[in-house]
C-alpha cells in the first residue's frame, strides 16, 4: 500500500501490525516479567542479539513498544524510547550521553524545568552556555573543542521564541554535534524536526501528542541522521550493536533500565488513543490561537501579544517557512498589570491551572508560578515579565473564547 496520510496512519497503524482477537488496538500489556521457552532466547534478549523481545518491564512492554512505533512514525525516525514523563526524557538523554568536562549549548529560551536540570547538569561537571538561538551565529560562537551537543525547543515556553532551526542543524552538522530538538509545543503534526537536521527529538507525549490532560509521558525519537560511531561518549558494551542504533541502545539500558524512568502500560494505550486526533485537534487550536491572539492584539489593554502566528512576531518568517501552524501556545501581557489577577478571575472559561496542550484553554500568570523559581534575574534573561499571562489554547467555540476574554479585559480596560 502507498504511504499513507498523517492520521490514517496513526488510527490503523495497531491493526496493520496485527492484534489478537482483530483488535483495533495493541491490547495493555501488564505483565512485569516475560518468560521463554528456550532459555537461549531469555540470554539473546539480555544481550541483545534477539530482537524484538521483553524480559522486565522496566526496559519496556509490548504496549510501549507499539505507542514507541508510532512516534517513531510521526517523527519519521529510526527507533524511538518512551519515558514516564517528559523531563525524564530529557534527562535521561543529557546523563547518558553527557559526561563530566562536557559542554552542552541550549539556547536561552527553555522551559522553567528544563533550566533548573541545567543547574543539575552543572554540578555534576558539565558546562551548560545558553544564548539567544533565533541566531545560529551565536551557537556557532558558543562552541568549543568539548562541545558534544546543541539543544533548542521549536517554540520556546513561555515566550513563544523561535530558533534558527535550519542553520543551527547546519553548524551541528559542520562540527559533528549531537543537535537535539524538543518538538513538544509544535508536535509532529506541525514541523518534524528531521527535515532540519535533528540528531535526537524529544517529545513530552502529556500535551500535544496525548492532547487531553490525562497521562503523563515523553518520548525520545532518533532521526538517523548522526553517526552514533563517532561520538565519544558511547560505552563499549554498546559498540558492538549498529552504528545507527547506539545512541538509542545506550539512553534505552541507562534512562530506563538503570534509571527506571519506564512509562507504563496503562499510560502508553491512554497516550496512543489520543494520539489518534492529534492533527484535529492540534489544527483546531492553533486555528483559535491564531484568532485570539489577533483580537489580543487589537485589544485597547493589551500592551504585548507573542504568538508566532503573528507578522508582529520576531520569527514570523521562520514560522511560515518551517510550521504547518503556530501551535495552541500565546502568551500576552496587560498595560496595567496591575489588575492582572482581577482579570484572570474574571476569566469563565479559561481553567486557572498549569499544563499544557489540553482540549480545554488553560492560564496561568508566568513570574510567580510556573518561573517563580529560576528568580527574577533570570526571567528578565528570558524576557518574562511580571505581568505575562500564559495561554494554552484549546479546542472551544473560537466565539464563546472571544466573548469571555472581552468581558473578562473590560475590567482593565
Amino acid at each position: 500500500m502507498d504511504k499513507q496520510g498523517f492520521t490514517t496512519g496513526i488510527v490503523h497503524g495497531d491493526r496493520a501490525v496485527g492484534n489478537e482477537h482483530g483488535g483495533v488496538h495493541q491490547p495493555i500489556h501488564t505483565s512485569v516479567q516475560y518468560g521463554f521457552e528456550r532459555v537461549e532466547d531469555l540470554i539473546g534478549v539480555f544481550q541483545g542479539t534477539k530482537k524484538g523481545g521483553f524480559n522486565y518491564a522496566r526496559q519496556g512492554t509490548p504496549t510501549t513498544a507499539a505507542l514507541e512505533r508510532k512516534i517513531t512514525s510521526l517523527e519519521e525516525g529510526v527507533g524511538t524510547i518512551c519515558f514516564s514523563t517528559g523531563m525524564a526524557a530529557i534527562t535521561a538523554t543529557f546523563l547518558t550521553l553527557l559526561r563530566a568536562g562536557d559542554h552542552l549549548i541550549s539556547s536561552r529560551y527553555v522551559f522553567g524545568n528544563t533550566n533548573s536540570l541545567f543547574g543539575t547538569l552543572r554540578t555534576l561537571g558539565v558546562e551548560v552556555t545558553t544564548v539567544d538561538a533565533g541566531a545560529a551565529e551565536n551557537v556557532k560562537n558558543a562552541i568549543r573543542p568539548n562541545t558534544r551537543m546543541v539543544f533548542v525547543e521549536t517554540i520556546a515556553n513561555p515566550g513563544t521564541q523561535i530558533p534558527d532551526l535550519s542553520r543551527i542543524g547546519d553548524v551541528c552538522r559542520e562540527h559533528g554535534i549531537a543537535y537535539v530538538v524538543d518538538n513538544t509545543i509544535t508536535s509532529p503534526a506541525l514541523f518534524k524536526p528531521k527535515a532540519v537536521g535533528a540528531s535526537l527529538v524529544i517529545n513530552s507525549l502529556t500535551k500535544t501528542i496525548a492532547g487531553h490532560g490525562t497521562a503523563l509521558g515523553g518520548a525520545v525519537t532518533d532521526t538517523g541522521l548522526f553517526d552514533w560511531s563517532a561520538y565519544p561518549n558511547i560505552a563499549d558494551e554498546y559498540r558492538r550493536a549498529p552504528a545507527k542504533e547506539q545512541g538509542l541502545l545506550q539512553i534505552r539500558k541507562k534512562g530506563l533500565r538503570d534509571m527506571g524512568a519506564t512509562l507504563s502500560s496503562e499510560q502508553a494505550h491512554t497516550i496512543a488513543v489520543g494520539a489518534e486526533t492529534l492533527a484535529l485537534r492540534v489544527k483546531q487550536s492553533s486555528e483559535n490561537a491564531f484568532a485570539l491572539a489577533q483580537f489580543l492584539e487589537g485589544h485597547s489593554a493589551v500592551g504585548k501579544v507573542l504568538y508566532p502566528g503573528l507578522k508582529s512576531h520576531p520569527q514570523y518568517e521562520i514560522a511560515q517557512a518551517l510550521f504547518k501552524g503556530a501551535s495552541w501556545l500565546l502568551s500576552f501581557e496587560l498595560l496595567n498589570a496591575a489588575r492582572m489577577i482581577e482579570v484572570v478571575n474574571a476569566l469563565k472559561l479559561p481553567i486557572k491551572a498549569t499544563g499544557l496542550a489540553d482540549t480545554r484553554t488553560l492560564i496561568i500568570p508566568v513570574a510567580p508560578t510556573i518561573f517563580y523559581e529560576a528568580g527574577a534575574e533570570t526571567r528578565k534573561a528570558m524576557g518574562i515579565s511580571d505581568g505575562m499571562l500564559r495561554l494554552s489554547v484549546g479546542i472551544e467555540d473560537i466565539d464563546d473564547l472571544i466573548a469571555d476574554f472581552s468581558q473578562a479585559l473590560a475590567l482593565a480596560a
